[in-house]
């Protein structure tokens, strides 16, 4: 091959182009046109519309998980916190609703109390105060156990009353606690007066039904009709005079027969009789007999019921026999 024909110019690699510095300014101005024109003429918006558009799914796609979990975190920890809210409510109101039940069984009781208070102030008599712990045992009796005992100078046959009325006499004295039995056992019997007519009765106890009085031996011409309020007559020396009783609720005129039915209910709480007061007795039922001189002494009266004395006076019939 003849050397003229040798292509002696260099190769590609070896070429030298633009130099680096003129390169840096030329794309310098190039770039300082793009962003005045872009600040001035708003050039390249269009171009980012169209790229915004285009790159919104892809985005939005790679968007979605993140969301995802940030909601999902979200959720659980409303959830948490609305339990928890609803727990925190729940105890309030289980507290509130104690604290509510509690200030209602205060109030009955102050209630309760002022009315035993004023039930003393008109009777005059001296009392003392006592709760009602518990029934007595006996299913047979209707008899309730209150805290109050000898210690606290209790006697046995004083009279027990509520801020109704009365509610029973003390048959039984121990030295912390003593028994009560209600006017509606079947062993208690208390001469009552009715303010309305004047007519005096006794009333014995009716346990069954709910527990009421029976007026016995009251003969049909009596003035006594269903409403009459029965007071304390206090001829027994035991019950002041004056206490409320019972109120009648049944009188039964029958055929062939000189007594009526009567029944009254008791006014006292004698199924739910929680604070009392045990009076002293007015006469001289409660004091220990005294013997004459150069005789024997008389027997004692036994308590938890009236004496034999005031029973007939209040039937006015010949005397009855009684069970001690």
């Amino acid at each position: 091959m003849p050397l003229g024909t040798l292509d002696r110019t260099p190769p590609p690699f070896f070429k030298q182009g633009p130099s680096a510095l003129s390169k840096l300014v030329v794309f310098s101005a190039v770039a300082l046109f793009l962003m005045v024109a872009d600040l001035r003429f708003k050039v390249t918006d269009p171009m980012r519309a169209v790229l915004a558009a285009a790159l919104y799914p892809v985005q939005w796609a790679v968007l979605q998980p993140v969301h995802a979990i940030t909601g999902a975190s979200g959720y659980f920890a409303s959830l948490h916190h609305a339990q928890q809210s609803e727990l925190d409510a729940l105890r309030r109101l289980t507290e509130q609703a104690v604290r509510s039940s509690q200030v209602e069984q205060l109030e009955i009781e102050n209630r309760r109390l002022r009315e035993l208070l004023a039930m003393r102030e008109r009777t005059g008599a001296q009392g003392i105060g006592a709760q009602v712990l518990y029934d007595a045992a006996d299913p047979f009796s209707r008899r309730v156990v209150i805290d109050r005992g000898q210690t606290q100078g209790v006697q046995p046959g004083s009279p027990v009353i509520d801020e109704s009325g009365v509610l029973g006499q003390v048959t039984r004295v121990y030295p912390l606690v003593s028994e009560v039995s209600l006017l509606i056992d079947r062993d208690q019997a208390i001469p009552v007066l009715n303010p309305r007519s004047g007519v005096r009765a006794l009333a014995y106890g009716q346990p069954g039904e709910g527990g009421s009085l029976e007026l016995r031996y009251t003969s049909v011409g009596t003035d006594i009709v269903q409403g009459d309020l029965l007071t304390t007559s206090g001829v027994d020396a035991v019950y002041p005079p004056g206490l409320p009783v019972a109120r009648v609720t049944l009188v039964e005129r029958h055929s062939g027969s000189a007594f009526l039915r009567v029944r009254a209910e008791p006014v006292a709480r004698v199924d739910g009789a929680l604070h009392v007061l045990v009076l002293q007795p007015t006469g001289e039922a409660s004091a220990a007999p005294t013997a004459p001189a150069g005789g024997p002494a008389p027997e004692p009266q036994a308590a938890g019921n009236t004496t034999s004395a005031a029973r007939d006076a209040a039937a006015g019939g010949a005397p009855r026999r009684t069970t001690p």
